[in-house]
């Protein structure tokens, strides 16, 4: 197992309760997938440098974990296929 950090954006128009649960999910992949959350940082609803989606502004949340590559691979077709969040990027930590 590695390290990565996580970081994805979710849209700004999303309820505090769904953005709730779809931090949940995403932790809950690594979980299943006997990989670890690290740590977890909402940073909160802060402005974008540019307008994605005709939005200027994007719920941020940072995460470091300790995967294997199949649930790093999981995460990142779940949150493809997630349409609540704008961006997404997974780092190996050190890179």
């Amino acid at each position: 197992m590695k390290k990565y950090e996580v970081m994805y954006i979710v849209r700004p128009n999303v309820e505090k309760e769904e953005v709730k649960n779809i931090i949940n999910n995403f932790n809950d992949i690594f979980v299943k997938m006997n990989s670890e959350v690290l740590e977890l940082k909402e940073i909160g609803l802060k402005d974008l440098a540019y307008e994605i989606d005709h939005h200027k502004k994007g719920y941020y949340v940072w995460l470091k974990v300790n995967a294997s590559n199949e649930a790093v691979a999981e995460f990142n077709r779940v949150v493809r296929i997630t349409e609540t969040v704008m961006r997404f990027i997974v780092l190996k930590e050190g890179e």
